[in-house]
């Protein structure tokens, strides 16, 4: 059953990166132990984030199953060094149309991370309360291994299982160094010139 979810996941993955232009890819194994408090769960879960610096879009697949309880909340959250806890930065109380109240589900669902709805209004107003703010830092913690995904049920309100997100191998997928510097500079940058036209106008 855990190889089926494997195999459904990266059969997505597959056609996923099929029909988009070089996405950055991230991916997690989410399990109990990898949790900040291991809870014991033998669910089994799997995350794959998509992000695509030119379209400023967000993907997300996830599967997961044989969790303890039902589901109530997913989310990424950012940025913090493994093993910590972070603050959710995607929406809240849970992603749109995640499954809830069950133990085994699949879900895939797109964002575009220019729009304020994107992100948690915590994390938002964390980032100047600018979408693109918001963007450049959950990008910044994507690439840098600093942000996870956490699935949260009834028994396990905090989390059940969850991953910290790390950028799949690839040529096509994994930006260079310099390439991920100079997009954060340009989101920087319209993160400059929005806040200098909104203090003039």
């Amino acid at each position: 059953m855990k190889k089926s979810l494997l195999v459904v996941c990266s059969v997505a993955l597959l056609s996923a990166s099929a029909a988009q232009a070089d996405p950055i890819l991230f991916s997690a194994v989410l399990t109990g132990a990898a949790e900040a408090e291991p809870t014991g769960s033998p669910g089994l879960g799997f995350a794959l984030v998509s992000y695509d610096p030119t379209q400023h879009m967000m993907g997300v697949l996830a599967g997961f199953q044989g969790l303890t309880s039902p589901t109530a909340a997913a989310h990424i959250h950012c940025c913090i060094d493994p093993p910590g806890t972070a603050g959710v930065a995607t929406p809240v109380p849970t992603f749109p149309g995640f499954p809830s109240g069950v133990t085994t589900g699949f879900y895939t669902q797109s964002f575009n991370l220019t729009d304020a709805s994107s992100y948690n209004p915590a994390f938002l107003t964390a980032n100047g309360g600018d979408p693109v703010a918001a963007e450049l830092s959950l990008t910044q913690g994507l690439a840098s291994g600093r942000a996870y995904f956490n699935i949260h049920t009834a028994l396990f309100p905090a989390g059940e299982i969850r991953g910290f997100l790390t950028a799949v191998n690839g040529p096509s997928a994994i930006p260079e160094p310099t390439s991920f510097a100079l997009l954060g500079s340009g989101l920087l940058g319209a993160v400059v010139v929005r806040r200098w036209r909104q203090r003039k106008g």
